[in-house]
């Protein structure tokens, strides 16, 4: 009797086949939004540089994640590279290490990919203008004052 190593696979009422010896292949961009979650939670990041996103993101009203990241996926590794731009004050050799903790950690929890580079590129230093100066003085605090 023949042995059948084929295993069906329902993904939201979707069947996809794999064959015992055919490897799971993870997108480019899956991977690319694992580390922009990590990156966007590192303290002393103003935002993330580069890509096309600012035009899918603003039509569709959605923030990209994996806009100013690229990555570079084989099948069982992953090349990143992130773009950023740093706050002012920032020590941007400490920045860019967390960032490559995080990423690495991220990725590799995530999708089971070895993170063999993390290379960070910073794009800009963001400093605080006169025009948001003014705007921050003049929002009003979030503090409720309680009257006896």
């Amino acid at each position: 009797m023949e042995e059948n190593n084929d295993d069906i696979i329902e993904i939201e009422g979707e069947e996809i086949s794999v064959e015992g010896n055919d490897t799971i292949k993870i997108a480019n961009e899956a991977v690319a939004t694992y580390a922009g979650i990590a990156v966007s939670e590192v303290p002393g990041v103003y935002g993330m540089a580069g890509g096309f996103a600012g035009i899918t993101e603003a039509l569709s009203g959605k923030k990209n994640l994996a806009k100013g990241i690229k990555v570079d996926v084989g099948e069982k590794s992953a090349k990143i590279d992130v773009n950023i731009i740093v706050e002012y004050g920032a020590r941007i050799p400490d920045v860019a290490f967390e960032i490559q903790t995080r990423v690495k950690k991220s990725v590799e929890n995530m999708t089971g990919l070895k993170v063999v580079e993390v290379n960070v590129h910073v794009q800009g230093v963001h400093a605080i203008t006169d025009k948001e100066e003014k705007k921050e003085e003049n929002e009003p605090d979030e503090t409720i004052d309680e009257q006896v």
